[in-house]
């Protein structure tokens, strides 16, 4: 299935995928990191939303 460009979240909310610019937004807006926070955290745990959020939570509560 194509990707609905109308659609701006994005289509599995259960994985982030950061090489589709309007996703790279949705997400960055729901967690409110910049980009570069986003790609890293994915890098480290994966494409999971629930695993990306819980590390991003995580680094928040040590701060």
């Amino acid at each position: 299935m194509t990707d609905n460009l109308q659609d701006r979240g994005p289509q599995d909310r259960a994985r982030i995928n950061v090489n589709e610019p309007h996703e790279l937004a949705y997400w960055t807006g729901k967690f409110g990191v910049t980009a570069d926070q986003l790609r890293n955290t994915v890098t480290e745990v994966g494409v999971s939303a629930d695993a990306v959020e819980q590390a991003l939570r995580s680094r928040r509560d040590k701060v």
